[in-house]
């Protein structure tokens, strides 16, 4: 017995290969609990009460209010500025009634009663400037031309949004590294098992043999 233990003990290398399989397969699980509990099931749970639908302009508008945004002029440099509301009011496929058009799920809650937030300057003369083009765009060039948009029950049932924080890419990318980790990990430690398990019944033969 003392000598078939000394047989399968594991050299330095080997022991090494294991720890890192077993760290890779306790990286992959950890990943997918935390990606799974923190990001990974609310995105499911946010696609889960929407869908898509076809979307055509029916007014585009600036209302008289100012909301603040914070701007960022270096390390420790912060600032608030003002811009304009635009409204995109469109009509869906799905209602008759007008809904507010908005960028994504993100915007929607940052500012639910504008359709754009512009990229936050310390001048608010050029953020109404990059509200004006926004306006010119959805006037202009969409025009009554049809689109996709999206909507979620479980936010604000009469809003759109033109796109989703949550596409199926990154939802893919969030499981697969995770378990390709995982997967990794495993495959190290069953090759290790199994070049040893191979090493010690060639020894075995030769011994046998000889």
């Amino acid at each position: 017995m003392a000598r078939s233990r000394v047989v399968y003990k594991y050299t330095e290398a080997e022991d090494k290969s294991m720890r890192l399989g077993f760290l890779l397969i306790a990286a992959g699980l950890l990943s997918l609990l935390g990606l799974g509990c923190c990001w990974l099931r609310p995105a499911l749970q946010e696609r889960g009460g929407g869908g898509s639908a076809n979307c055509t302009v029916l007014a585009v508008r600036q209302l008289g209010e100012r909301f603040a945004c914070t701007f960022s002029c270096g390390a420790a440099c912060r600032g608030t500025a003002r811009y304009p509301c635009l409204q995109v009011l469109v009509r869906t496929s799905r209602s008759p009634a007008p809904a507010l058009l908005h960028e994504d799920e993100r915007q929607l809650r940052t500012n639910p009663k504008c359709s754009y937030i512009p990229p936050c300057t310390r001048d608010d003369q050029e953020n109404s400037e990059n509200v004006t083009y926004k306006q010119k765009y959805w006037k202009k060039k969409v025009g009554s031309q049809p689109f996709t948009c999206y909507f979620n029950q479980h936010l604000r049932p009469d809003d759109v949004m033109l796109k989703r924080t949550h596409d199926e890419t990154v939802l893919l990318h969030c499981f697969l590294w995770p378990l390709v980790t995982f997967l990794v990990g495993v495959l190290i430690v069953v090759l290790t098992i199994c070049a040893k398990s191979l090493a010690v019944r060639a020894e075995a033969i030769k011994k046998k043999k000889h």
